[in-house]
């Protein structure tokens, strides 16, 4: 049976249901398709219910550390860890069934659930509707990587996704891959009492931060027990009995760790070789990303892609974003594009890392003459009063034009304050605005125009 729509929207990621209803709003009929669970990524298996795993990992390890702050604590402190599945179940759970329920009874707005492939640059076909529309918007996210390893096909392992499932503590977790995602898991299952290995393959965890920003973290994991075993240049696996033997090296006789259960972080993929993109003429990048303009347009006229699987921003708040760019240029007469944006984004280890535009890196890189300024977390009332110090923030600012180029917070409610921060950079204002703000005390904020105060230049 064919379908004709004004507009069809293929998943249910954190741009598709907003744009969706923004069309719908409009006046267009839309369809929108959902092959497995409403939410996509964020909802099911990244940021809700990760998060709430982190919420559940901290309460245990403040609950042991209660003697710190006067309190004390009768018994055993223990993990839970069905509870602790259950509470992240019912938080994901209740965002993807009303997510769900609100498309439903969306105006002007058709759900059809099943595999979206396309037929032509038009059609898309769902089990067996075949569904026509003059605008078609791609929003099907990405998974986890799952590279070639010599042995992998002989041992279990887990992934972001399948971690989700998992109701029980590992006695011993193997996590591969110090990026964002391996850090969040090695820190809150050490927190819930397993131990931790995890294996990096560059030099140093978060290769992308700065090296101050990577030492800082690895010393705060290694602080907790995790161990850390970098430069692990050729992985490979075995079975040793009921473990898992991780090789780090080639050579023989070479590093190795052996564990009860493995995690891959090493990265991710967009959802893009099972679409039929190649009927439709849509082109994508050697790692199958989509290829879009700075407005989101593909190679093909009338066709957009939007979120994690254009390449464009691997975060909820990007691919949000990207629905409003496509909205404000389809609707408003807005041209909105994604090099408005400034980068930004969080790692929720505890303390978090609140990020946002240039590394001192990239800043050094660029050539231009800049300011630095430092400040430990130590120094910053409350960090101290909350017993939670460790971590620093630092900020560089262009020298000429005093516009803040960059920042980093790694600290307590460092994902928060960093806004303050990021606000100031998208007004296009110079760092004396903040500089000169009177800020709430005690807070972590109040410290940044102090921070400010003394910058220093940074050197060649």
């Amino acid at each position: 049976m064919t379908h004709p729509f004004d507009a069809i929207v293929i998943g249910t990621g954190q741009a598709g249901p907003h744009l969706t209803a923004r069309l719908a709003s409009a006046g267009m009929k839309v369809a929108i398709i959902e092959r497995q669970l409403f939410g996509g990524t964020c909802v099911n298996t990244g940021c809700i219910p990760t998060k709430a795993m982190v919420a559940s990992a901290y309460a245990i390890h403040m609950a042991r550390r209660a003697a710190d702050f006067g309190i004390q604590v009768e018994g055993s402190i223990r993990a839970d860890m069905p509870r602790v599945k259950a509470r992240k179940d019912a938080i994901s759970g209740e965002s993807r069934t009303g997510l769900e329920k609100y498309l439903r009874g969306m105006k002007n707005c058709e759900v059809f659930q099943g595999h979206a492939r396309f037929e032509s640059p038009r059609e898309v076909v769902v089990g067996a509707d075949t569904l026509t529309a003059d605008r078609i918007f791609i929003n099907v996210g990405g998974r986890a990587a799952v590279p070639e390893m010599p042995g992998l096909e002989q041992v279990e392992y887990l992934t972001n996704s399948s971690m989700m499932g998992v109701d029980y503590l590992p006695p011993h977790l193997i996590v591969v891959g110090g990026g964002y995602v391996g850090l969040e898991f090695a820190q809150m299952f050490r927190r819930f009492g397993s131990r931790v290995s995890l294996i990096e393959m560059g030099p140093r965890v978060t290769p992308r931060e700065d090296q101050d920003i990577s030492e800082a973290l690895q010393q705060i994991l290694q602080g907790e027990g995790i161990e850390i075993h970098s430069e692990a240049k050729c992985i490979a696996f075995s079975k040793k009995g009921e473990e898992t033997v991780a090789h780090l090296d080639c050579a023989e006789g070479a590093r190795e760790v052996s564990g009860t259960h493995v995690l891959l972080a090493v990265g991710r993929r967009p959802n893009t070789d099972d679409l039929g993109l190649e009927k439709a003429g849509v082109a994508t990048n050697p790692r199958g990303y989509i290829s879009v303009d700075d407005q989101l347009r593909t190679t093909v006229p009338g066709i957009w892609a939007l979120g994690d699987c254009n390449g464009k921003g691997a975060f909820t708040h990007t691919s949000y974003n990207d629905s409003e760019i496509v909205a404000a240029n389809l609707l408003d007469n807005d041209p909105r594009r994604v090099s408005d944006r400034i980068l930004a984004y969080a790692l929720y280890t505890d303390p978090p890392l609140g990020r946002a535009g240039m590394t001192e890196a990239e800043v050094r890189k660029s050539g231009r003459r800049a300011l630095i300024g430092t400040r430990p977390m130590t120094k910053v009332g409350r960090a101290v009063e909350k017993g939670e110090t460790e971590g620093f923030m630092k900020i560089l600012v262009d020298a000429e034009t005093k516009a803040i180029l960059g920042a980093a917070i790694l600290g307590v409610g460092g994902d928060e304050a960093i806004h303050s921060i990021l606000d100031i950079m998208y007004a296009k204002a110079p760092y004396t605005v903040i500089q000169r703000a009177v800020h709430i005390h005690p807070t972590v904020c109040e410290l940044i125009p102090t921070m400010l105060e003394d910058l220093q230049p940074l050197s060649a």
